[in-house]
């Protein structure tokens, strides 16, 4: 009989698996309406959805294994990172999805959210106040008009999954929706950062690393204490606030 596998599970959701099945169990239904939507519009691999019982979701397992995850060591060639780079060009240049996704808050909203997070993480001790200045700073790059393209709004490279040099599939689409294209260029690039001009040869246009670097920053600032509240570690080696020390 095949073992019960917890793939992750938090306060808001939990992913299950079981042989080749995945169980995601979601208590915000929207979120897996979005994921539904999202992988049926999606000109990328992506899993096979097998049934929906409301809070659970069951979808296939993909061949092939992920470039790595963030914290650990990078897997794959260089012509793999580019692959996974043309397979976000792909879905970049598909028809905009009708609902805004992560990658699409507003400039004001995600300022406002981006301020009271520093505030939080200063005030709290969490971080020191001068790499939280700094990475704020750097964080001001992202915040300019940028063209909506189909994001997948959560795009870590664990999501990625590869088969030698080809693209196999993405995950976790409950994210997804209209949005900036560089917010998941650098979420796919976050802490390997070696590989990224890997992934843009196969994107295959010119890209403002500022921007890229701004989002880096932006990310992690609102990732550490949530990370931190859910029983993960930010603080680990390679993990979001190395990424902030980078910066400095």
């Amino acid at each position: 009989m095949d073992e019960v596998e917890v793939v992750v599970a938090h306060s808001e959701r939990a992913t299950l698996r079981v042989g080749d099945v995945f169980l995601k169990v979601d208590a915000d239904q929207a979120r897996i309406d979005v994921e539904v939507q999202a992988m049926s519009l999606a000109p990328v691999p992506t899993p096979k959805v097998l049934w929906r019982k409301p809070p659970v979701l069951a979808i296939t397992a993909l061949p092939g294994t992920t470039l790595g995850r963030l914290g650990g060591p990078s897997t794959g060639s260089s012509a793999a990172w580019a692959a996974a780079g043309a397979a976000i060009r792909k879905l970049h240049d598909a028809p905009l999805p009708p609902w805004q996704g992560r990658a699409g808050r507003s400039i004001a909203a995600l300022a406002a959210e981006l301020d009271a997070e520093c505030e939080r993480l200063v005030t709290s001790g969490l971080l020191p106040a001068d790499l939280v200045t700094r990475n704020r700073r750097v964080a001001e790059a992202a915040f300019r008009p940028w063209s909506p393209a189909f994001t997948h709004g959560d795009l870590q490279i664990a999501h990625v999954f590869v088969d030698g040099d080809e693209v196999t599939g993405v995950i976790d689409w409950s994210e997804a929706g209209r949005g900036d294209a560089l917010y998941d260029l650098a979420t796919f690039t976050l802490g390997h950062e070696d590989h990224l001009d890997d992934v843009l040869t196969g994107y295959g246009t010119d890209i403002d690393l500022d921007v890229i670097h701004a989002w880096w920053s932006l990310r992690s600032l609102l990732a550490v204490r949530w990370l931190t509240e859910h029983g993960f570690d930010p603080f680990a080696p390679g993990c979001e606030v190395d990424v902030l020390r980078s910066r400095m």
